[in-house]
């Protein structure tokens, strides 16, 4: 719909409160837009379309400050694009959490006093279903809080009957185009979830821990190792040195002892020893390290596992069925009786994973599991970005796109846990392996059964751009919204969720990328820049700020900090700071719409209009431009600057403060600058609605009488600008400022009123003189008047009667320490632009820059020199 076709509202529209109550109409508000279905998308309609996801939230999570900063990106996105005629769609939906549910579905059985084996699979399946309905995407509703403008009728999830045939379907085919295999790879295993996670899984903290050098092997045939998980040592299967270390040449090709196991094991020579770390020599434990894996690759080294799923040691001796810290020390302890210990480090502190989940520390570990063959895969995504397919923003970025798809490894796309999509793969008697598609029935009979593996979570979230509309069948909403417009996401995963959205995107869809730009944006932190945590004690929830702000002013806010791929520091005292803005928006508003600002009609004719009306109606179209170009190159730091300080600063401060003496003494101008003002406003609420939604509907919608602005047509640039009237007002400023600044100075209240002579002869300001009266609160002159001050200001002359208000001796030395300053700035500037070789050396911007800081410093010096000589004498 666009906005002429909006129905008006009721001729007897309410007046606007006195003071604006976000709580009071932000919900209402959200509720009638959602039921208009403004928000929905239509596959049908001849639009251009408009596609963006929304990352999905996990079914467990609730919204936090970075969910509340990203959708607002997102939503400023789509609402502008709505505005602008396009069909837009926010394909909204949640993301299953394999790890994450489990986790809080085992913990209510907990609490019963049982655990997932007690029910088996099935039940336990059904009994996280039941919790998804009951308790899960609570933060939906909270996304409604923040004004999320997405497709409701459109909500998917991950586990949904739809995406789960999508996550089949791909799997079949990928399998059976050899790109899904089977195979023992050291991956991250949480001995707590008792899973295999990735990488984006695990976080890395500083531990206190321990580092311990151990003599390996007897008599002349020694080396030392350092290792700060003595545990496993038990499975050891060699020492490696680097090939060129002369220190251990005559060990390479032996074997030597293995201290407290009957074993002995090879010494061999690889080149990712770093010989001039610690000793030059590595102990090689293959199952438990990913670079000792690649070293036993190579030199064929054995593989032995020494401890279970639960960290547990299970080598027979002395240390099975020790927990692997408790092993830790009983190694040590017994390496030291046997005199094998030549240094300890306590405490050693070294960077340790652990899972995101429980905190756990992870244990890498050799494991049989399924992965993805990435090879051509990882080469198509990087060959979308080289050749323009997909441009990432800002560009500074791809090379930490390219650093990752050109060296990517092969994924690990299985996890040991119950919850998730289930491995589509049969077993049989005799080693056979069946994988099944949607529509193929599985293999029976004695001995047959589903592999127990279920999914990684990025797999079906990797499928999140066509699975959600309706692949792998070619539906109309697939037509009409793939690939994606613009996919808006955080720089920390662009490793795992953009990259493997790129890898599967491009596989199913005929080489057809899923998006067209990736938006990467930065993390939110506190105000000083630290990282938001609850341990931290600096964890904010963003619903606290919308209960006591409103929703709008967190928008804002966010917005604000919005540098592409940048953190954005936010405080509490800059959401307050919003909320005033909305208030003045609010207040200024009710102020033009009591003193006759209008929609109604045409604009005047430019010469029909003072030159403020002129001045507001060039800046307004410079504004719009600005704006439309800050957009589309996802500046929203910049652009809601633009706004806020064209609605603050020259709509509210300047352009109504100098048309009250017109809107107060009525008549044919006051009609023209009242339909000026009604322009400027509804095309300033426009511009700012996709920021700032509630207070601007609102507003828009009293002002103009139609149906919503959520629906109306963004601004387009009028073309109009008029720099003989952006001067003449800009040398108006100037007299206001000026004046402002010296009756601060004298210590005046901004009300008190003091009579002044203006000679504004020789200056385009004559027509002005009311309305510096006006805002300057300057009286006619009357009998007796006497200048006590004069300021000569932009052409023009103000002469003040202070008496008995001002402090002369004071004024004198201040002008005189601003006079100094100026000749100062003067003589520093006059230096280097008659210094040859600077001028010879330096760029042309840098020398302009100089040129003005010249200019401007003997303008000062002639302005304060004639205040000086306009302070009463005597």
């Amino acid at each position: 719909m666009t906005e002429n076709a909006q129905h008006p509202q009721p001729a007897s529209t309410p007046e606007l409160p006195t003071q604006y109550a976000p709580a009071e109409v932000e919900g209402k508000l959200y509720e009638r837009w959602v039921e208009r279905g403004y928000f929905e998308a239509d596959a049908k309609s001849d639009k251009p379309p408009y596609t963006i996801v929304i990352p999905p939230p996990n079914v467990t999570g609730s919204l936090h400050l970075g969910h509340a900063f990203e959708h607002t990106i997102i939503d400023a996105l789509t609402r502008r694009k709505r505005m602008q005629g396009y069909e837009t769609l926010w394909q909204p939906g949640m993301d299953h959490a394999g790890i994450a549910t489990q986790n809080v579905v085992e913990r209510e059985l907990a609490k019963e006093g049982k655990s997932r084996q007690d029910l088996g699979r099935e039940a336990f399946v059904e009994r996280v279903w039941q919790w998804k309905e009951e308790s899960g995407g609570q933060i939906s509703g909270q996304m409604r809080r923040l004004g999320d403008g997405v497709a409701w009728s459109r909500e998917r999830f991950t586990m949904d009957e739809g995406l789960s045939e999508a996550v089949q379907t791909i799997f079949k085919r990928l399998f059976d185009d050899g790109l899904i295999y089977r195979a023992e790879r050291i991956i991250n295993w949480c001995p707590r979830c008792l899973t295999a996670i990735s990488d984006i899984e695990v976080e890395y903290q500083d531990d206190d821990g321990e580092l311990v050098s151990i003599t390996y092997g007897e008599g002349d045939e020694t080396l030392v190792v350092a290792t700060t998980r003595a545990e496993t040592m038990l499975g050891d299967t060699a020492v490696a040195v680097h090939p060129d270390d002369e220190r251990y040449a005559h060990l390479v090709g032996k074997r030597i002892r293995l201290p407290l196991t009957d074993r002995t094991i090879p010494v061999v020579a690889d080149t990712h020893v770093d010989p001039e770390f610690g000793t030059g020599a590595v102990k090689v434990t293959p199952a438990h390290d990913p670079n000792d894996f690649e070293i036993g690759r190579r030199h064929d080294l054995p593989n032995i596992t020494v401890m279970d799923e639960r960290a547990v040691i299970t080598v027979p001796g002395p240390f099975q069925g020790l927990d692997r810290f408790e092993a830790r020390s009983a190694i040590v302890a017994a390496l030291r009786a046997d005199g094998r210990i030549v240094a300890e480090k306590r405490p050693y502190v070294h960077s340790v994973g652990h899972c995101s989940r429980c905190k756990t520390t992870v244990e890498p570990r050799l494991s049989l599991q399924w992965w993805v063959k990435v090879a051509t895969l990882a080469k198509a995504a990087g060959d979308a970005v080289r050749d323009g397919r997909v441009t990432i923003h800002p560009k500074e970025m791809e090379s930490r796109y390219f650093a990752w798809v050109d060296d990517l490894r092969d994924w690990n796309i299985s996890r040991q846990l119950w919850w998730g999509h289930r491995i589509p793969v049969w077993h049989g008697p005799d080693g056979e392996t069946v994988c099944v598609g949607p529509d193929e029935e599985p293999p029976t009979g004695e001995g047959w059964s589903q592999d127990t593996d279920v999914l990684d979570t990025w797999f079906s979230s990797a499928l999140w751009p066509f699975s959600t509309l309706g692949w792998p069948e070619q539906t109309p909403s697939l037509e009409k919204f793939y690939p994606n417009s613009v996919l808006v996401t955080g720089y920390d995963i662009l490793f795992f969720w953009v990259a493997r959205m790129m890898l599967f995107g491009l596989y199913a869809m005929d080489g057809t990328p899923p998006f067209h730009t990736i938006a990467l944006h930065g993390m939110v932190r506190d105000q000083f820049g630290k990282k938001m945590s609850k341990s931290f004690g600096n964890a904010v929830n963003p619903l606290d700020w919308m209960d006591k702000y409103g929703s709008d002013a967190v928008r804002f806010t966010l917005a604000r900090g919005a540098n592409p791929g940048v953190d954005v520091p936010i405080g509490e005292d800059w959401v307050q700071g919003s909320r005033n803005f909305a208030n003045k928006i609010w207040n200024a508003t009710r102020f033009a719409m009591m003193n006759g600002a209008t929609v109604d009609g045409p604009l005047p004719a430019p010469e029909q209009m003072s030159a403020t009306d002129r001045w507001i109606l060039s800046r307004l179209g410079e504004t719009v431009a600005q704006v439309d170009a800050y957009y589309d190159d996802y500046q929203f730091a910049k652009l809601s600057d633009t706004l806020f300080h064209f609605a603050w600063d020259e709509v509210f401060d300047w352009y109504v403060e100098l048309s009250k003496t017109t809107f107060f003494d009525g008549g044919e101008q006051a009609k023209v600058s009242g339909r000026v003002l009604g322009e400027v406003l509804d095309v300033t609420l426009r511009l700012l609605h996709p920021v700032v939604p509630f207070v601007t509907e609102t507003l828009w919608t009293t002002l103009t009488g139609k149906e919503s602005v959520v629906i109306a047509d963004w601004p387009a640039d009028s073309g109009f600008r008029d720099q003989d009237a952006e001067r003449e007002i800009e040398h108006l400023q100037q007299v206001i400022t000026e004046v402002r600044r010296f009756r601060a100075d004298q210590g005046l209240q901004p009300g008190q009123k003091v009579p002044a002579r203006l000679d504004l002869s020789g200056t385009s300001l004559a027509a002005h003189e009311a309305a510096i009266r006006q805002v300057l609160r300057l009286q006619p002159e009357g009998d007796g008047f006497h200048a006590t001050a004069t300021l000569p200001v932009a052409g023009a002359t103000v002469a003040l009667d202070l008496s008995g208000t001002i402090d002369v001796e004071a004024e004198h030395k201040r002008l005189t320490k601003d006079l100094g300053a100026a000749e100062k700035e003067k003589a520093q500037a006059t230096a280097k632009l008659g210094n040859e070789a600077f001028l010879a050396k330096a760029p042309d911007n840098v020398v302009d820059k100089i040129r003005t800081r010249l200019a401007k410093a003997e303008t000062d010096i002639e302005r304060i020199t004639a205040q000086i000589a306009g302070l009463p004498q005597g």
